[in-house]
């Protein structure tokens, strides 16, 4: 399967005997320059049977992430593969047709939508003359154009260079070189290759020491919230699935959202009302995708840390995906690798987003089947419809978890009677004719914390024998 556009006149002659050198990623950056010319490849084995996604939707995908750092992709191609080839996953004939069809086309990168090895990288390039990136690099080069904190690009910076550790034997030609020296630091004998990836793993070390200390950092963040307390609601969900649009409707705010995979890589934190009253902290996290790399998510994890604090997690999903199913599984995968179950004790809800772009049958026939159903809400993030209904069913999940106290309150604590109230805790009241409110309290862990912490004199009588709620670990 091919698609490509036709050249303008003034690129149609073929590029032959273009130069061996190849461009390092950075180069590929967008700016004033004219955007590079890309070719997406997607190998398809024939044996995937049981692949949870179609060819034509995994290359769809494909061209959606090279759109995501604005290449210019005048060409994609499902190839088909019925055995890999060491060394250079595709057979010869497939090779030499390809690489007519990228001179013709005056390609300059060529994205590869799988896992390649070091040494097929390099001879991909040295045969195609262009530069080669895999599914892995790509992703790299989009997480470091979206990085906008310190943390973010340390992240970045470090995944970078774990990447590159294992395939220095393709950087450079100089790496077969042995180089002498004296003591400790580049002994007798040792080759280049073995000082450069030594050189690596000491900026691997010291990147790892800062996060650490960015890590230090967000927990005291996460310390000062749990003291506060307001329960934290972690927005999750398959890049581009619109969570950082309902993030910013939610929130009033404008947090960087756009039709593009990957457009939020750095947490946002807001404040944000239920309908009871109830304050939140909602949290916005990087979409997740199929494939991520296991160190990828390792370089990530102190982001991804905010979903292991949350007590609510929103599972947002593109309904309107003809593969959303399979986005789903993707999620659900992710969250595993956390160590969060879907059927575990942390409540899931899931809200199905772009309910505008659904066929107006199957839009109500979803609508009628979610209506009484708090672990699953239909809604537009664009226009607004049924995020009133998410709000509510978040306070239903909020309160379900809450314990039922009675207590009495003298006139004397009218503050912490009307402060209960505020909350939504006040379940049963009944007044006696000294004054006394006796009442039957609903108090979930975080209301009950903020409770002893405001008043501390009432909740010690009132909570007698109540156990004091201890912060989990971060």
């Amino acid at each position: 399967m091919t698609d490509h556009r036709k050249l303008p006149p003034s690129q149609k002659k073929a590029a032959a005997g273009a130069p061996e050198k190849t461009r390092g990623p950075a180069e590929y950056q967008t700016g004033p320059k004219e955007p590079t010319r890309a070719f997406v490849i997607v190998p398809w084995f024939k044996a995937q049977k049981d692949a949870r996604r179609k060819p034509e939707s995994r290359l769809e995908e494909a061209v959606g992430l090279a759109a995501a750092i604005d290449l210019d992709v005048v060409g994609r191609e499902i190839v088909m593969i019925t055995q890999a080839r060491p060394a250079t996953l595709i057979g010869t004939g497939k090779l030499e047709e390809l690489g007519e069809l990228l001179s013709a086309l005056q390609v300059e990168l060529v994205v590869v939508d799988g896992t390649l090895t070091p040494g097929q990288q390099r001879n991909l390039e040295k045969a195609w003359k262009v530069k080669v990136l895999d599914r892995t690099g790509l992703i790299l080069e989009i997480f470091g154009a979206r990085a906008a904190t310190r943390e973010g690009a340390l992240q970045v910076e470090l995944a970078h260079l774990t990447y590159q550790k294992s395939r220095l034997v393709r950087s450079w030609t100089h790496l077969e070189r042995q180089r002498g020296g004296t003591g400790f630091l580049g002994g007798p004998g040792e080759t280049q290759i073995e000082a450069d990836r030594r050189a690596i793993q000491d900026k691997i070390n010291r990147l790892e020491k800062q996060l650490d200390k960015v890590k230090r950092t967000r927990e005291l963040h996460r310390k000062g919230r749990r003291e506060a307390p307001y329960p934290v609601i972690a927005l999750v969900g398959y890049t581009n699935a619109g969570k950082s649009t309902l993030f910013n409707r939610l929130t009033k705010s404008s947090v960087f959202a756009q039709d593009l995979l990957f457009a939020t890589l750095d947490p946002t934190m807001r404040l944000v009302e239920l309908p009871s009253g109830r304050k939140i902290v909602l949290s916005d996290t990087v979409g997740f995708i199929s494939d991520l790399p296991t160190h990828l998510v390792a370089a990530f994890r102190a982001t991804l840390e905010e979903v292991l604090e949350a007590e609510i997690i929103l599972h947002v999903r593109d309904i309107s995906h003809e593969e959303t199913q399979a986005q789903r599984a993707d999620v659900l995968d992710v969250l595993k690798t956390l160590g969060i179950e879907q059927d575990g004790e942390r409540p899931i809800i899931e809200v199905l987003n772009k309910a505008d772009l659904m066929e107006p049958e199957r839009r109500e026939a979803l609508l009628n089947q979610t209506d009484r159903q708090k672990e699953v809400t239909l809604i537009s993030a664009l226009t607004g419809e049924g995020v009133d209904r998410l709000l509510a069913n978040l306070d239903a999940f909020l309160a379900e978890q809450a314990l039922v106290v009675e207590a009495e309150l003298g006139p004397q604590e009218a503050e912490a009677l009307a402060w209960l109230h505020q909350q939504g805790a006040v379940a049963a009241q009944e007044m006696g004719e000294d004054g006394t409110n006796r009442l039957v309290l609903k108090l979930d862990d975080v209301t009950l914390g903020r409770f002893r912490k405001r008043f501390a004199d009432t909740a010690a009588r009132v909570l007698a024998g109540v156990p004091e709620r201890q912060p989990e670990e971060g």
